[in-house]
This record gives C-alpha cells, sequence and structure tokens, in this order.
C-alpha cells in the first residue's frame, strides 16, 4: 500500500481534509453544531465557575469508569437524564464510543440489524464490529423498512432497526412513530434511535424527539451527546436496567476508555439544568431556521424542505464544494465543505448550522454571500 499515492489520489478527487484554522472574530460560522449557542457565548460556563466548589472538581478520573473511585459527578449526571426519560443512563466518552459500544454489546449471530442507509459512521462502525448480519434501507422509507422486515425478521431472535431522530447532513427527521408502530407486527424489534443531533433542541424540555411520541418506551435504546447542543462534552445511553447492565459488561468502548473527568460531567449537569429551562433558546433557533429557509427559497437557493436548524445546500462535485467554501470565507462567512465518505459521491455539499447565538443580520449576510457565490 503508498501512502503517498491515497493522499495524492484524494488531493485530484477534492476530497483531501485537512485541520481548519482558528477563524477570526469577524467571521459568522455556520459550521459549528452549537445549536444553542451555548459554547459561543461562554455565560453558562461563567456561572457554572461564579461558583468555588467547581473550581475544585477533578479534571480527570485516572481510570475507566469501572475502576474510577469517584462516582458521584457520574451518577448525578445520570440520574438527572433517567429522571427525564423515564429509562436507565449510562455515560460514554463520545456520541462515537455511545454508539460503537452500544451496537456491538446488544448483538450477536442470533441478531439482524437493519439501519436507515444514512445512519452515522459511528454507527456502522458498531455494526461491523459486532460481525452480526445487517441490512439497510432506503432514507426513511416506512414501506422499504416493512418489506425487509416481513422477509427477515422470522430468521433470527431479534431484529435491531436503528435511526436518528435528526440527520446529521440532511436536518431531516426520522419518521418515529411510524417506526416504533411496527413493533406491534413483528414482536421481536427493537428500536433504536441515535438523538445526537436533537437532545438538547427538540422534544420536551430538549430532552429528545422521543419524549414527544406517544409511547416513548417503544424505543428501546436512545442515544444522546453533550459536545452539541449543550455546549459540553461526552454523551449517553438510555435504556431498561437489563440492557444497562449488558452494556456495563459488553460494551468495549466503555469497558476500556478512561472515563469522562468529573469535572465535565458536573458542567454537563449544568448545561442540562439550563437547557430545560430556556425555551426562549429553541424558539429562537426554529424562528432563524424559518427566516433562512424562507430566505434561500426567495433567492432560488434550493435546499431539503424538510430541513430545520441543519440545511444542506447540495453542490454534488466535490472541488466545487470546496471552491464555493472558500469564497464564502472571503465573505466572512464559514461554512465548510461536506464530501465522500461523510456524504455518498454525487451529493457533496454545504451543511449549514444554526445557532440560538445568531441574529437575522447574520442570516441576510449567509444569503447575500451565497446569492454572490453560487
Amino acid at each position: 500500500m503508498r501512502y503517498d499515492k491515497i493522499i495524492t489520489d484524494l488531493r485530484e478527487q477534492g476530497n483531501l481534509r485537512s485541520i481548519p484554522q482558528d477563524s477570526n472574530n469577524a467571521v459568522v460560522d455556520f459550521s459549528l453544531n452549537d445549536y444553542l449557542g451555548i459554547a459561543e457565548s461562554g455565560i453558562v460556563q461563567q456561572e457554572f465557575f461564579s461558583n468555588p466548589a467547581n473550581t475544585r472538581i477533578a479534571l480527570t478520573s485516572s481510570a475507566s469508569r469501572l475502576l474510577a473511585s469517584d462516582q458521584k459527578h457520574y451518577t448525578n449526571l445520570e440520574n438527572h437524564i433517567a429522571a427525564a426519560l423515564g429509562r436507565e443512563v449510562l455515560l460514554f466518552n463520545s456520541g462515537y464510543h455511545a454508539n460503537t459500544g452500544m451496537v456491538s454489546a446488544l448483538t450477536n449471530a442470533s441478531t439482524i440489524i437493519v439501519a436507515d442507509k444514512l445512519v452515522h459512521a459511528s454507527i456502522i462502525d458498531g455494526i461491523m464490529l459486532s460481525k452480526a448480519p445487517f441490512t439497510r434501507f432506503r432514507h426513511n422509507d416506512i414501506a422499504h423498512l416493512d418489506r425487509i422486515l416481513e422477509k427477515e425478521s422470522g430468521k433470527y431472535e431479534r431484529v435491531i432497526v436503528i435511526v436518528e431522530s435528526v440527520y446529521s447532513m440532511d436536518g431531516d427527521s426520522a419518521p418515529l412513530e411510524q417506526i416504533a408502530e411496527l413493533k406491534g407486527k413483528y414482536g421481536n424489534m427493537m428500536l433504536y434511535v441515535d438523538e445526537a443531533h436533537s437532545f438538547g433542541v427538540l422534544g420536551r424540555n430538549g430532552m429528545g424527539v422521543t419524549t414527544l411520541l406517544p409511547h416513548p418506551e417503544m424505543v428501546d435504546v436512545v442515544i444522546g451527546t453533550f459536545g452539541k447542543a449543550l455546549g459540553s462534552a461526552g454523551a449517553f445511553a438510555a435504556m431498561n436496567s437489563e440492557l444497562r447492565t449488558l452494556a456495563i459488561n459488553r460494551a468495549r468502548s466503555f469497558i476500556f476508555s478512561t472515563a469522562l473527568p468529573p469535572m465535565s460531567c458536573a458542567y454537563t449537569l449544568h448545561t442540562l439544568k439550563w437547557v430545560e429551562n430556556h425555551e426562549d433558546a429553541r424558539t429562537h433557533l426554529g424562528i432563524l431556521a424559518a427566516y433562512l429557509r424562507d430566505a434561500l427559497k426567495a433567492n432560488g437557493i434550493k435546499t431539503s424542505d424538510d430541513a430545520r436548524y441543519i440545511t444542506p445546500i447540495v453542490i454534488g462535485d466535490a472541488k466545487h464544494t470546496v471552491e464555493i467554501s472558500r469564497k464564502l470565507l472571503e465573505h466572512e462567512v464559514k461554512v465548510l465543505p461536506i464530501r465522500t465518505p461523510t456524504v455518498p459521491p454525487g451529493t457533496e455539499r454545504l451543511r449549514i448550522s444554526l445557532s440560538a447565538a445568531m441574529s437575522h443580520t447574520d442570516i441576510d449576510l449567509l444569503v447575500n454571500s451565497l446569492v454572490k457565490v453560487l
């Protein structure tokens, strides 16, 4: 294997990645997942550290969760989320750790996984680690999912259907209620929902889309992350007691990782309480999303009708997408290009991510700049 050839091929395809430089303060950044503006504003962080006791919380666990001597900050955070979701909770170091760990822990040779075509790479990697048989259904296509379940469910002890409540690259939502209803038809079906891009933003008190379902208990596993809307770090899996015990004993990303810093967990709990009590931030984000959608439509810029605070503009060519992103930066607008393998070839795009810290003026700058460079 020639590494130089791989790098050369990526460069020629327009898919060679590099770590971006720091943006100057004048640039409006539409590439972050800081949906509520918590990370940018710093206000919640200032509130947290205004309590002198919080400055003395340990910065490292120095051990895996199974060996850590100080469990208080982990259990406090887990118990708070558990009370809100009505199920038990286990913390992970990131959404990637949560998905690779949980998917592989839940499966064996008598399990088949059926995943939406557009689920995140961390879920795909979890499937590969599990070595379980799997198949994928067309994005948000309930009829196709039903046909697969009808064909495969009788061959296996368990079928795990995996979807995302909000898809990270398209911004659209899974038809969760319809998918959950399939459990009445297929008694061995489990439903696994990744809420990485909805936790903190959507649902009752921002606790995710699954909280709005008529029967939230129809979802067997909920994954949420803290590094996006909550402006912190880490992730969780919410499930019943049996599955939590299973994960503690089988999820390798949980067992063999140094646990999250106790201070990080304490800060996440602080931000979570802030999120639950600030419906105004979620409302403002929704207003900005509608304003952007209308402005793009008024200027003839095509995007998804289902997108909310994540809005894709599909360009369809990697090099052209990179060039448009570069030109936008000249207008002090940062929208980084999304390329293969993050999205399928031919769907390379600009991914616009909104924040409640933004204003209508920021949206105007973005749309006017897009009109100039597209």
